[in-house]
């Protein structure tokens, strides 16, 4: 894997943890910017997706098993957009509470998928 892409994903996810839990602690739902962020941590997750099928491609292989790395690898590309679809249904500030927790799993999921490539 890619440490400064993993890097970029975890601390961009977090950025975006803090930005809706401080709109959810004002008491504001999601709005079109909040969607904006969660695109860009969305497209990152997507390279980092792309760069971990093409490392197994390659024949490179997790020190943890390849099943459980590319479930990781799947469930880090839909945190975000499946809290995101989410907020939609529920337009008050739980909305921006449910993204900001999608946005931690995805952080988490980063420094769990750092640990199961073997770095």
């Amino acid at each position: 894997m890619l440490d400064a892409l993993t890097v970029a994903v975890a601390v961009t996810a977090l950025a975006l943890a803090a930005w809706c839990g401080h709109a959810a602690y004002k008491d504001q739902p999601t709005k079109d910017w909040h969607f904006i962020g969660m695109a860009v941590v969305t497209v990152l997750a997507l390279a980092q997706l792309v760069v971990g099928i093409v490392q197994l491609a390659r024949g490179e292989r997790p020190e943890q098993g390849m099943a459980v790395f590319i479930a990781y690898l799947i469930g880090s590309f839909a945190a975000v957009p499946a809290a995101g679809v989410l907020s939609l249904s529920e337009r008050t500030r739980w909305g921006s509470v449910t993204v900001a927790a999608g946005a931690l799993v995805l952080a988490v999921l980063e420094v769990r998928l750092y640990d199961i490539w073997g770095n």
